[in-house]
């Protein structure tokens, strides 16, 4: 993490605003501000904690715990002002942001909240009925333990149907049995919360002197449409074939590790390929054998068959959500290239982290957020890190005329005035007004933060 130079701009200076505050955008925003850019993250949400918060299952206590509060350190930068709940697209629109607000550049870190659909005609009917995507699915998880939580509602049943294959998928399965097992110990007598059989479902019963059949569960089946070692479960290297050789081996040994634990069933070289419908609700799925070749899943002729289930929770990807104005491709934004990142038509409006990349890896997304940032400063702002020792040094010297001598000095960087910055500063202001944010954001993050179960459960943490 670069040093931090608590400078507040009030002479000459850049304006960016990022829409996102989680993990790329709060590192963004970080970056900017550390050189002395002002920056306003606008954020859809009360807080900025994205999928740390929403899509990483909550009994990575002490992981989200550490990446919010690394995401609290950044938006605590002087140079940083918070707007939450503000929704771009809806409670403020693109086109107006892009085109008459006066920022020097924008940045979408809005995320990967829409689920990749499942590739099947008309399937799509039958959400909520038979059929949940898992991006909701999970949400639900992390916060229907909360007193008066009032979102969309999930219900668990046995023998439910994942199509998936990435750790995401993992997940969704372990939801699954962790929350059926425990309905059913508790059954038998037995109160055991998630957090003991997070540790391992099998264990537990171990521990009770219960089989998994003694349950009475059939368990939840995974379907992929590769090979295990195909998954996408590390983001080791494979360009050699000693690297790839050595991120299969740990591929089939995070799955194992899975299965031994948590005891739901897995299926590789299946591709889902229609659905089974009765009384206007999901039913089950018809899947076909598939084969690798070239490195593709390809359909064996004549392998078709069907698997009835209760359930089929979709997890098989996340795509940014479309924006009114902002150009799409390919269920994802238009952008000019992988390098710059830049919305296709706009010259100072750039993707950054999941809204582009598409992956909920946390590192990755510190990584794209961070290194774009800082290549958009340089090559798309031109405010290298040089221009803003020399900019500290001129502020510093209370110099007559200090605008005039800011202004002069740096005649070809294209600084806003002091006059724009209050006129952007005072329409910031009126959002916060609007949502009640009165500018103490670790105030704000106490009062609106989620309850959590291990602390209704008296947890340690």
């Amino acid at each position: 993490m670069p040093t931090t130079k608590c400078k507040i701009m009030s002479n000459p200076s850049h304006y960016v605003a990022v829409f996102g505050g989680a993990v790329a955008g709060a590192e963004s925003a970080f970056q900017m501000a550390s050189r002395g850019i002002k920056v306003v993250v606008f954020e859809q949400q009360a807080l900025p904690y994205g999928k740390i918060e929403d899509g990483l299952p909550k009994w990575h206590v002490k992981l989200r715990d550490k990446e919010e509060g690394k995401i609290n350190d950044k938006m605590n930068h002087p140079n940083v002002t918070y707007v939450p709940n503000v929704r771009l697209g809806k409670d403020i629109g693109f086109e107006e942001v892009a085109r008459e607000w006066g920022f020097t550049a924008i940045l979408l870190a809005t995320g990967a909240w829409d689920d990749r659909p499942l590739p099947i005609d008309g399937i799509d009917e039958y959400v909520g009925k038979g059929l949940y995507y898992q991006n909701p699915f999970i949400n639900w998880f992390n916060h229907f333990h909360e007193p008066g939580f009032n979102g969309e509602q999930f219900e668990i049943i046995d023998g439910a149907i994942i199509v998936g294959g990435g750790l995401a998928s993992l997940d969704v399965a372990k939801v699954l049995m962790i929350e059926s097992v425990q309905a059913k110990l508790k059954e038998k007598g037995h109160e055991c919360n998630m957090f003991t059989l997070d540790r391992s479902i099998a264990k537990v019963l171990e521990g009770l002197g219960l089989t998994f059949e003694d349950l009475g569960l059939e368990g939840c089946t995974l379907y992929y449409r590769r090979r295990v070692k195909d998954m996408p479960l590390s983001p080791m290297a494979t360009d050699t074939p000693e690297k790839l050789e050595k991120a299969e081996n740990v591929r089939e040994k995070l799955l194992n590790n899975f299965l031994n634990k948590y005891l739901f069933k897995f299926k590789e070289l299946h591709m889902p390929t229609g659905y089974i419908e009765e009384d206007g609700r999901l039913t089950g799925m018809k899947f076909t054998k598939t084969e690798l070749q070239d490195g593709k899943a390809v359909a064996i002729e004549g392998s078709e068959f069907e698997v009835k289930a209760p359930l089929v929770i979709s997890s098989i990807g996340s795509i940014p959500e479309m924006i009114d104005g902002i150009p799409s491709e390919w269920q994802s934004f238009k952008i000019k290239d992988q390098v710059s990142c830049q919305i296709d038509g706009y010259d100072n409006i750039f993707a950054i982290g999941n809204a582009v990349t598409g992956k909920g890896n946390i590192n990755e997304s510190l990584k794209h957020g961070r290194e774009l940032s800082q290549r958009i400063m340089d090559e798309h702002i031109n405010w290298k890190e040089e221009d803003f020792e020399k900019y500290l040094r001129l502020t510093e010297s209370n110099v007559a005329d200090q605008v005039e001598a800011i202004t002069g000095a740096f005649s070809d960087k294209n600084l806003l005035s002091p006059e724009k910055i209050e006129e952007i500063d005072a329409r910031v202001k009126e959002f916060q007004e609007k949502v009640g944010y009165n500018n103490d954001y670790d105030a704000w993050v106490k009062a609106n933060l989620p309850e959590r179960l291990e602390d209704l459960l008296g947890i340690d943490h």
